[in-house]
């Protein structure tokens, strides 16, 4: 009889044992796949957020754009001041609108975006003394970045760094030297026209 009593505890016991590791899976089951929801909707963030980020960076450039652009030397002074003034107040609205989606990185992977950074800085710095051949360097830089064929050369050793880098600041690295070149580009846009318009201008050539 007390046989039977032990037999038949260990029995219930077993079962709910049974039971309750079947519900602790359960939990856990539920628990992963929350986790797995909410995964999404945190990379659906950080996709949102680099796209603001990405217009962030488009509309400045844009009124950069419009301040230094030729069409605004054609104007009369006053047009030229109400329109500076619209767009220092646009610059200075949209400066206002901090976004930062930050990117874990290894040590590796730190040490490489400092050496890549340095390097594009070094160019931007000496764009000024000599634009022609910093043009040259920062096209070689972007081929290093880019997976198609190019006709530029390579710059190998800053394309290892690049590969070394985290993909997000590859993709950061690869925007901050397009950018660069398109500045480039309408600098030197810019300063052939104010020059034709220099060799054109009567009194300059001391004609009257």
């Amino acid at each position: 009889m007390a046989q039977a009593k032990i037999q038949a505890k260990m029995n219930d016991a077993t079962c709910s044992k049974f039971s309750r590791t079947m519900s602790m899976a359960d939990r856990s089951g539920q628990l992963l796949e929350s986790l797995d929801q909410l995964e999404m909707r945190v990379e659906a963030l950080r996709e949102t957020a680099s796209s603001m980020e990405l217009e962030r960076e488009f509309i400045l450039e844009m009124i950069q754009s419009i301040q230094n652009g030729q069409e605004l030397r054609n104007i009369s002074a006053g047009e030229k001041e109400e329109l500076s003034l619209t767009a220092n107040r646009l610059m200075g609205r949209t400066l206002s609108v901090e976004i930062s989606v930050g990117t874990i990185r290894n040590s590796q992977q730190e040490e490489a975006l400092h050496k890549a950074t340095s390097v594009i800085d070094e160019i931007v710095k000496k764009l000024l003394d000599n634009m022609d051949s910093g043009r040259q360097q920062l096209q070689s830089l972007h081929a290093a970045c880019v997976t198609e064929a190019t006709h530029v050369p390579i710059d190998q050793k800053f394309q290892a760094m690049v590969i070394s880098c985290a993909l997000e600041d590859q993709k950061k690295i690869k925007r901050r030297l397009e950018t660069l070149m398109r500045n480039v580009e309408n600098a030197e846009k810019n300063i052939k026209i104010m020059d034709h318009q220099k060799l054109e201008d009567p009194k300059t050539n001391g004609c009257q």
